[in-house]
């Protein structure tokens, strides 16, 4: 294959330059050195001195400034990749960073999202980043990497001890608190954001500074407001997108299908305030599919007000999703939008993009269209209300929709659900629980969410009309945003097999890993007392879905072809499969920019670091939220199950909340355990006592810490027998802070960290002995 060509660079004229030409020079090159222009001119003797002496000069009327021992630039300029620190926020909450390196150096906005995915960047981290120029001649920093914790920006809470000041983080990974140089007027639980500057001493309690105050620990939401910051979640809007949001109208019928007389009804959790989607069924008509249904899914249509290089397009591609904590929302959008002119709001007009689906009566899909359409709620339901319709109780409201709306939708889904079962997607459980808090920001219970039929009829909805999008944009050859799940790695494969040795279960490690197989393993375990723990390990072999711009299909769904395109007041990745259908139907001018085709590879590897941000940001606080619930329950005794088991101890769920804590191996009994990755238990050397993944167990609370939500507990039930047909370990020595006899807690030894994690298990190789450490 030839090469590329690539241009000659312009020759340089020999000779000394004046005062211009240097310039021109320096600026053309970046940071550069006397030698280097010396050798580009060809300077000798004499010149090169000549040259010095226009430098010093240059320098001394502030032309250039010295950026290193030896290299010059222009003051004020930017190299075109360079180290900068996250100096400061404009008004709007927006960082402005500033070159590691030239004092000169101005400040620049850093631009939302950025190549890597993560959390985002914060005041005093060190970044790598690109500097552009943009078009209207304003300068832009993009973010490359973060250079690690370069600049030890902690997130804690002010305590007052003695007379020091300290920053005790809120990461419960973190062990080093903070003593600060400046308290100034700060009090005993505030939250701060501080900057660590080096030691007190050589082994001393390291020094810090308050970078800035971002609330209370005691003030009711401090649970979400530390995910935010700790995660850095953007928050708000700037002064544009609201603007933008409100000067928003409501839609007109103009270059729209009428579905109005559609009796389309949306079906949300009893909370919600937006609503993405509205469905409706009925029965096909048509002689050629006897049996077959038609159904219609409306969403609603926020590419019609979130148009492509917008303020409100900008940050909603920033933020990625919006970010759901129990006690708040974090929008992609203005309220204007999500809890107005785009939520499906009973009675209302409001626009939509809108598939109608054929299905035959074997539940596979014959065809389907795509219409821009004005829409008009007939109801909003909870999926209470419609289930409990169903289920024969129906209310004052459902009664009248049961046999014109429900019955046909509920009838629509299981010839549906038909050619569901025929494409066997992964039947994983996964039992999620609701944190109801009241008025005053406490937490006054925490239940399960019941697992309803309406949920499953509204999830398949979906997914086909989502399948319909991937499928339209494929035949139309326009770009898209794919969401993507692959197979399980090999590694997890075996690790899975491994386990369900433990149990007696048979899994051949050649066997290839298709959805139906894990399917059956899940049915021959249901009603057994492994069940969960099952469940809990298929879950953790599967890899994690994301987005991408290219297809390899959806494993887990077992699709071919699939893209999110139901959800786009919350997702961005909805909106931007919104704007490909408008381009590839002729629907209008708001479609796929020359920009969003450009940057699509970077918005999905964007967005799916904001999908990943956000689900960390939410399970820490979920985490808080049940460790300030069972804080006034230490010394209570639960039962549970052990969900994780790592070298440093073991994780219990607790059956009537969920909730996940650590047992630390040094309070687990008198001797030296080791950790063995294939049985997934920790083993006593001496006894060969196992306490094994899946075991049901007794705990009590020790400790629940709600700033980092921590929870530590003491085991109270007895190890598992020994193993007869697994080897013996080898002796070890005697853990340190071990358990006495009945029972008794001496606590984790000096040094161990203290909390739980959700259950999350380092990686770890073969049989390791632990000390507890």
């Amino acid at each position: 294959m030839a090469r590329p060509h690539k241009p000659k660079p312009a020759r340089i004229p020999q000779g000394l330059p004046d005062r211009d030409a240097l310039l021109n020079f320096i600026r053309e090159h970046g940071e550069t050195d006397k030698a280097a222009i010396a050798r580009a001119f060809g300077l000798k003797g004499a010149d090169r001195r000549a040259l010095r002496m226009m430098m010093a000069e240059m320098e001394e009327d502030g032309t250039l400034s010295r950026r290193s021992r030896r290299g010059f630039a222009e003051t004020g300029a930017l190299p075109e990749v360079g180290v900068a620190v996250a100096a400061e926020r404009d008004p709007d909450g927006d960082l402005l960073v500033k070159l590691v390196k030239g004092e000169d150096a101005p400040l620049v906005p850093l631009a939302p999202g950025g190549d890597e995915a993560g959390p985002a960047p914060g005041l005093g981290d060190k970044l790598l980043v690109r500097f552009v120029r943009l078009e209207n001649g304003e300068l832009e920093a993009r973010l490359i990497k973060r250079l690690g914790q370069s600049a030890h920006r902690v997130l804690g809470v002010i305590r007052k001890v003695r007379r020091e000041v300290r920053v005790e983080p809120v990461d419960r990974r973190s062990k080093d608190s903070l003593v600060l140089t400046e308290p100034g007027d700060l009090r005993d639980g505030d939250l701060v954001v501080a900057q660590m500057e080096g030691s007190v001493g050589r082994y001393g309690p390291k020094r810090g500074k308050v970078l800035e105050v971002v609330g209370r620990e005691d003030e009711p939401r401090a649970a979400s407001m530390i995910a935010i910051h700790a995660h850095g979640i953007p928050t708000g809007f700037s002064q544009a997108a609201e603007a933008e949001a409100e000067a928003a109208q409501p839609p007109t019928l103009a270059g729209r299908e009428d579905l109005r007389e559609v009796p389309l009804i949306t079906i949300d959790p009893a909370d919600a305030r937006d609503h993405d989607d509205a469905v409706y069924a009925e029965p096909d008509n048509d002689e050629k599919n006897p049996g077959g249904w038609i159904v219609w899914v409306a969403i609603a249509d926020v590419a019609a007000y979130v148009t492509s290089g917008s303020a409100l397009d900008r940050e909603a591609r920033d933020k990625g999703n919006s970010v759901y904590f129990p006690d708040r929302v974090e929008p992609m959008l203005p309220e204007r939008l999500s809890n107005g002119l785009c939520s499906l709001r009973e009675g209302e007009n409001r626009a939509c993009m809108a598939v109608r689906m054929v299905f035959g009566a074997d539940g596979r899909k014959r065809s389907h269209r795509f219409v821009r359409g004005l829409m008009r709620s007939a109801a909003k339901l909870s999926y209470e209300q419609a289930q409990a319709a169903i289920d024969g109780n129906p209310d004052d409201k459902t009664g009248p929709l049961l046999q014109p709306v429900l019955k046909p939708l509920w009838t629509a889904y299981a010839t549906m659900k038909k050619g569901r079962d025929a494409r066997s997607p992964l039947a994983i459980e996964s039992l999620e629980r609701k944190i109801v808090i009241d008025a005053q920001g406490q937490v006054v219970s925490i239940t399960p969410r019941a697992s309803l039929e309406a949920h499953r009829l509204i999830e398949e909805f979906m997914i086909q009309a989502n399948v319909c999008a991937a499928e339209t944009l494929e035949q139309k050859k326009i770009p898209l945003i794919y969401r993507i799940h692959d197979a399980p790695s090999q590694e997890k494969l075996f690790a899975l097999v491994d386990f369900l040795g433990t149990l007696g279960l048979p899994w051949t490690k050649g066997e290839a890993p298709r959805t139906e197989r894990f399917n059956r393993l899940l049915d021959e375990t249901r009603d057994t007392p492994h069940a969960e723990i099952v469940n809990e390990v298929v879950l953790r072999t599967q890899m994690q879905a994301h987005y991408s711009t290219e297809n390899i299909g959806h494993y887990g769904l077992n699709l071919a072809k699939y893209a999110h395109f139901t959800s786009p007041i919350r997702r961005y990745a909805d909106l931007i499969v919104h704007r490909a259908l408008v381009s590839a139907l002729g629907l209008g001018k708001d479609g796929l920019s020359e920009r969003d085709v450009a940057q699509m590879k970077g918005t999905a590897e964007q967005i799916t670091g904001a999908e990943r941000r956000a689900m960390a940001a939410e399970r820490d606080a979920t985490d808080r939220y049940i460790a300030a619930f069972l804080s006034d329950r230490v010394g209570a005794e639960f039962d549970g199950k052990i969900t994780g088991v790592t070298r440093f101890g073991l994780f219990v769920r607790l059956t009537e909340t969920g909730a996940d804590g650590l047992v630390p191996v040094s309070s687990l009994g008198g001797e030296y355990f080791v950790h063995d990755d294939r049985a997934h238990a920790l083993v006593g050397e001496r006894s060969g006592a196992r306490w094994p993944l899946g075991m049901a167990v007794q705990v009590r609370l020790r400790e629940a810490t709600p700033i980092t939500g921590g929870l530590l507990f003491e085991m109270l039930s007895e190890p598992a027998p020994p193993d007869p047909s697994a080897p013996r370990p080898r002796l070890g020595v005697r853990a340190r802070g071990d358990r006495r006899p009945g029972g008794e807690f001496r606590g984790p030894p000096r040094g161990q960290a203290r909390g739980g994690g959700a259950g999350r298990t380092p990686k770890s190789k073969g049989k390791k002995k632990t000390r507890g450490r």
